[in-house]
C-alpha cells in the first residue's frame, strides 16, 4: 500500500514497524506500503536490497502509485537515515527557477536574487536527494545533473567557485524514460546514471487482490481523522472496488474511502456505486481521446508562443493570452518538449 499522502501522515509512518514481504496469504507491510501481490513483493525485495548501498535508484510508476513513499523507505533503511531526506518535485517548479532550486544562487545572480540561497544538493550533502518527475527536466538541467552525478561538483548560480557534495540521488518519474531516450527527448547518459537500480511500482489495477487490505488501512486512518468507528467495509463495496480500474491508483482509493466515510452513517463502511461511476465518467472515454486533447493543447500553446514571439510571462505573454499562470504554462512547455527559443524570431 502506498497509503500516506499528507505531510502529517508521512510523519506518522516513522512510528510504524517495518515487516518484510511474505509469500503466504497475509498482507505484507513495509513502512506504509501494504500488499501481497507478486509485483509489490518484488518492489519490497528491491527496496531492501538497494537501501544499504549508495547506488542511484530510479522509481517508475503511474501517478498516484506512491513513488515518494518508496523513496522514503529506501532512505530510512540506508546508512544516511540519521540525516533528513531532501525532496524536490521538478515538475512543480518553473523552468527558470530549477537551477537555483537545485544548486542555489549568490546574491545578485539574477533579478530577484536578493540574498544567497542554498540549493537542494547542498542541503542533501551526506544524505539523500529525492527528485520527483525527472522526466520534466530540460536538456540544460539534465547536463548539470549529470555532472553532479558523475563528479559530485557544481557551482551556485552567480558563482565561479566549484562546490563538492556527497549525495545519494533517488529519482522518480511517471514517464517511460527509455522511450524518451529513443526519441532523443531525454539524455541517454543521464538515463543510465539514474537507472542504476530501477524499482517499478505496479498500478493498482495490476494488484486488485491488495485492494481489501488497502481499503481497510484507509478506513482505520479515516476513523482517526474523522473520529469515526467503522468496524469493516461492506462486502459489495469491496467487490465494486476490486472491479474498478483505478486510473488515479492508490491516491484515488484513499480519496474514495474518505468521501464514503463522510457520506456513511452506519458502522460498516459503504462505498456508493455512484462515486466510482462518477470517477469513471470524468475520465476520457479512450486513450485516443486523450491523445487528441493533448495534441490540441500543444497546438494552442504553440500558437500563443508564435503570437507572442516566445514570451511566456507578462501582460503580453503567452500565459496571459491563454489565461494560465506563467508557472503552469512553463510546466506544460516542458511536458510537451516545446523549444521556446525558436519562437523568439517568429513573425506574427
Amino acid at each position: 500500500m502506498y497509503a500516506m499522502s499528507s505531510a502529517d501522515d508521512r510523519r506518522t509512518t516513522r512510528g510504524l514497524s517495518s515487516q518484510p514481504s511474505r509469500t503466504d496469504g497475509e498482507s505484507a507491510m513495509l513502512d506504509s506500503i501494504v500488499g501481497n501481490s507478486p509485483a509489490l513483493r518484488d518492489a519490497f525485495e528491491r527496496i531492501e536490497r538497494v537501501a544499504p548501498t549508495n547506488s542511484t535508484v530510479l522509481i517508475t510508476g503511474e501517478t498516484g502509485t506512491g513513488k515518494e513513499l518508496v523513496a522514503r523507505a529506501v532512505h530510512r533503511r540506508s546508512l544516511r537515515a540519521a540525516r533528513p531526506m531532501v525532496a524536490m518535485n521538478v515538475g512543480a517548479i518553473p523552468e527558470s527557477l530549477i537551477s537555483s532550486e537545485l544548486f542555489g544562487h549568490e546574491q545578485g545572480a539574477f533579478t530577484g536574487a536578493v540574498q544567497r540561497r542554498i540549493g537542494r544538493f547542498e542541503q542533501a550533502d551526506r544524505s539523500t536527494l529525492f527528485l520527483d518527475e525527472v522526466g520534466e527536466m530540460t536538456n540544460e538541467i539534465q547536463v548539470a545533473l549529470l555532472r553532479v552525478l558523475q563528479e559530485g561538483e557544481f557551482e551556485r548560480l552567480g558563482s565561479s567557485q566549484t562546490r563538492r557534495v556527497e549525495v545519494r540521488v533517488i529519482a522518480a518519474t511517471h514517464r517511460a524514460l527509455d522511450e524518451e531516450v529513443a526519441r532523443q527527448a531525454f539524455r541517454a547518459d543521464l538515463f543510465y546514471r539514474l537507472s542504476v537500480f530501477p524499482i517499478r511500482l505496479p498500478p493498482l489495477r495490476e494488484r486488485a487482490g491488495d485492494i481489501p487490505a488497502l481499503a481497510e488501512h484507509f478506513m482505520r486512518q479515516v476513523n482517526r481523522k474523522l473520529g469515526r468507528q467503522f468496524t469493516g467495509i461492506e462486502p459489495a463495496s469491496l467487490e465494486r472496488m476490486r472491479a474498478f480500474s483505478w486510473p488515479g491508483n492508490v491516491r484515488q482509493l484513499e480519496n474514495i474511502i474518505e468521501q464514503s466515510a463522510i457520506l456513511c452513517d452506519g458502522t460498516v463502511l459503504e462505498v456508493p456505486a455512484s462515486l466510482l461511476g462518477e470517477q469513471r465518467a470524468a475520465l476520457p472515454a479512450s486513450s485516443e481521446l486523450g491523445t487528441v486533447l493533448r495534441d490540441s493543447e500543444r497546438h494552442m500553446i504553440e500558437e500563443a508562443l508564435t503570437a507572442t514571439r516566445g514570451r511566456v510571462s507578462g501582460g503580453s505573454g503567452a500565459a496571459a493570452r491563454l489565461g494560465l499562470p506563467s508557472s503552469t504554462l512553463e510546466s506544460k512547455i516542458r511536458r510537451y518538449r516545446i523549444d521556446k527559443l525558436c519562437y523568439q524570431t517568429s513573425r506574427v
